[in-house]
């Protein structure tokens, strides 16, 4: 028993520079789900394609020869542009919001396979990557390196989102999500807000694609399958941490502390040796456990004031 213990001690503890540097990089993804989801209340399922659309539109500039840093705003852009798509469906053609993910998270799985060239994955290694330039940056081992540079990534994200917020476009988004009618009545243009708000979304969600590329050393046009629910985890998890009642940069911050948390249960369930093929319907549980707390927390609240 003892042995045992230890050997998962031992395989915890040397896990953790990698699994802070992988929360980090989810939690740049579970910021952007954050924004469409609670900032602007529109379940958006584009997150899915967005995320394996920065991936491999970097990892294809690199092959191509392109700076890997400089792939990183591209990736963004490309982003953002899918979020447009899935925005002009739902506000200009008035399609339901998640069908309109559905359809553009559906219409980029081909074109991440076309900007692939007909392929379903690229490798990056013996390429230049961000990983190779920080490790010789800082010399230092690639794990700590990708660590402090997912971190600073992910505290710059933070600070230009707390404040793109506090200005009168952001708070406008955040009133549109709030209560849509009376952002109206405030002669607030909901539809361009929805635009934007689902654009700022899926560049964030492509610039943690981009990073997950770079860092792991290849793209796939399925690397982002079940991106929404390990964000929507994330977001709920911090939720449960901090609570709602928290200032906006703890709720961003939440996102990346839940993001973090998620990834630590990952690892330990698979230290206990569950097989990799049931991690999807842990994460399930996780979300559905994390969802359900508040109806448990009023049940539990409404039999205590009964008792009293």
């Amino acid at each position: 028993m003892t042995s045992i213990l230890a050997s998962f001690f031992t395989g915890f503890v040397n896990s953790l520079p990698t699994t802070f540097t992988e929360g980090f990089v989810w939690g740049i993804l579970a910021m952007g789900v954050y924004i469409s989801y609670r900032v602007l209340d529109v379940p958006d399922m584009t997150v899915d394609g967005s995320l394996a659309l920065g991936g491999i539109v970097s990892a294809m500039l690199t092959v191509n020869g392109w700076n890997v840093f400089l792939t990183i705003p591209i990736a963004i852009l490309c982003g953002a542009l899918a979020g447009v798509v899935t925005a002009l469906l739902h506000t200009k053609l008035k399609i339901p919001a998640i069908l309109s993910g559905i359809l553009t998270m559906f219409a980029l799985y081909s074109i991440n396979i076309r900007i692939l060239g007909n392929r379903s994955s690229q490798s990056l290694v013996g390429l230049p990557s961000v990983k190779d330039s920080l490790s010789s940056l800082f010399n230092i081992p690639f794990q700590y390196s990708n660590l402090i540079f997912a971190f600073i990534v992910m505290a710059i994200i933070v600070a230009i989102l707390y404040w793109f917020f506090g200005t009168q476009l952001g708070s406008s988004i955040r009133a549109t999500g709030c209560n849509i009618d009376m952002a109206r009545a405030q002669g607030i243009n909901t539809d361009n807000m929805k635009i934007l708000g689902l654009a700022i979304s899926n560049a964030i969600a492509a610039l943690a694609g981009c990073l997950l590329t770079q860092l792991q050393g290849s793209a796939d046009v399925n690397m982002a399958s079940g991106t929404i629910v390990i964000g929507l985890a994330s977001v709920v998890i911090g939720e449960i941490i901090f609570s709602n009642k928290v200032s906006f940069w703890l709720k961003l911050s939440g996102a990346v502390v839940g993001a973090t948390v998620y990834r630590l249960i990952i690892v330990i369930a698979l230290l206990l040796g569950m097989p990799t093929s049931d991690l999807k319907l842990v994460t399930a549980l996780l979300v559905a456990i994390a969802l359900a707390l508040p109806l448990i927390k009023g049940i539990k609240a409404k039999g205590g004031r009964k008792n009293a």
